[in-house]
């Protein structure tokens, strides 16, 4: 499903995943066993953690920059991997996301959220078919 319908208010369109409101802090915690393999500032996405698995990849963008794993790192499902981050971040090279004060953001956001998306084989899937 290479554009999955908007499921959750916060987001401002149509995007592939689905966001979920939560204050700057809240853990975010692993969903299977993995391993670490991107970790850095994502454009839209923000600052964004990667856990992959299989032939699976999950992101969790829009999150606090004060990294808690790194690439590489072997997790255990149900691990704090980092925290729900800040709307707005600064000193971010390249960043082209702002607020309507002019203020950087965290990747395209209005607010504090998790934005989780879930790639098979390469490919978006809905995430809500995994709750």
């Amino acid at each position: 499903m290479e554009n999955v319908p908007l499921l959750l208010l916060g987001a401002s369109s149509s995007h592939s995943g689905i966001d979920i409101p939560a204050p700057p802090g809240s853990k975010l915690i692993a969903v299977h066993d993995g391993e670490i393999t991107f970790r850095e500032f994502l454009g839209a996405g923000g600052y964004t953690i990667t856990l992959s698995f299989e032939n699976y990849k999950i992101s969790y963008c829009h999150c606090d920059p004060n990294w808690m794993v790194s690439v590489g790192d072997n997790i255990k499902q149900g691990q704090v991997i980092g925290c729900v981050g800040p709307k707005n971040v600064y000193g971010v090279k390249g960043n082209q996301y702002f607020d309507a004060e002019g203020n950087p953001t965290n990747g395209a956001t209005t607010g504090p959220h998790l934005h989780l998306g879930i790639r098979i084989d390469g490919k978006y899937v809905n995430p809500v078919d995994f709750f």
